[in-house]
């Protein structure tokens, strides 16, 4: 009992974070002074925010995954398509 209730407190805690290189990240960073930043956040930044609809979880993100055979996926990419091309 008290294994699934850490699990899942777990579970519910990552839930809430933001997940770098999505839409909501990439809005959070604009925001965000410069240099605040880490070297590995502007990495993510310009390979994920820079160019419109490339963000993990935007539209054009989630369709060109979906165009991709699923067998050629990655474990993050399947894991991000479920996370915000699904729900």
């Amino acid at each position: 009992m008290l294994r699934t209730l850490l699990i899942g407190s777990i579970f519910l805690l990552s839930a809430c974070s933001v997940e770098p290189g999505t839409a909501k990240w990439c809005s959070s960073k604009k925001e965000q002074a410069k240099s605040e930043w880490s070297g590995s956040d502007a990495a993510t930044y310009a390979q994920n925010c820079l160019f419109d609809g490339s963000a993990v979880g935007s539209k054009n993100w989630c369709a060109d995954l979906s165009a991709k055979a699923k067998g050629e996926w990655t474990i993050n990419e399947a894991e991000n398509y479920a996370k915000n091309c699904l729900m």
